[in-house]
């Protein structure tokens, strides 16, 4: 077992706060490790204002200048208890591939927030999973103004490196735009 992830094994165990960098961001993620799977790990992320701010899923090989603990986990957890704050609990997400990431996070939450970070750094894709075929997704997208494209978009699930769900934008977009129209007599995502 590479080192990298038998430290995040122990900090999911320990529940130790963690802190790493990766290739395709400026700073830090910081948060506790929720799951491992084959590629991906579940991390609650810890956000500006020392408070939760949601899931995200990341790929393992991505994971650089792991700290476990995070050197600022005595503050974080200083403030979590003065705060009356719990640690986000593991949602029901299945991390054995990515396709089954995408169709549970889907299920679990009512957004999720792709990032292809290697084909393009500095965009996400908002929305809900409406299809998985072929070894792509088809995701119908919501705008930053919260309104709802009329027809989904397809990616390729090779080029997604992130997938996020449960974070105040999120939750904001969907608090605004609420379920798009064509989802309100569908049930769930379909796997061709």
């Amino acid at each position: 077992m590479p080192p990298t992830r038998s430290q995040l094994s122990h900090a999911l165990r320990e529940k130790k706060i963690v802190r790493f960098t990766r290739p395709f961001e400026a700073g830090s993620v910081d948060g506790y490790v929720l799951a491992l799977g084959p590629e991906f790990l579940m991390v609650a992320l810890i956000g500006d204002g020392i408070q939760f701010n949601g899931y995200t899923c990341m790929r393992l090989r991505d994971v650089r200048k792991l700290q476990v603990p995070c050197k600022y986990a005595p503050f974080y957890e200083a403030t979590f208890k003065k705060r009356r704050h719990t640690v986000l609990r593991k949602p029901r997400v299945n991390l054995s591939g990515l396709s089954n990431l995408l169709l549970t996070a889907s299920q679990a939450f009512p957004l999720v927030t792709i990032h292809r970070e290697k084909v393009d750094p500095d965009v996400c894709q908002i929305g809900r999973v409406v299809g998985l075929a072929k070894g792509n997704l088809s995701l119908l997208e919501i705008g930053p103004d919260a309104v709802w494209d009329d027809e989904p978009e397809t990616y390729k699930m090779r080029e997604i490196t992130r997938v996020d769900f449960g974070g105040d934008y999120e939750d904001a977009l969907h608090l605004v735009g609420g379920r798009p129209e064509t989802e309100k007599n569908r049930k769930k995502p379909r796997r061709s």
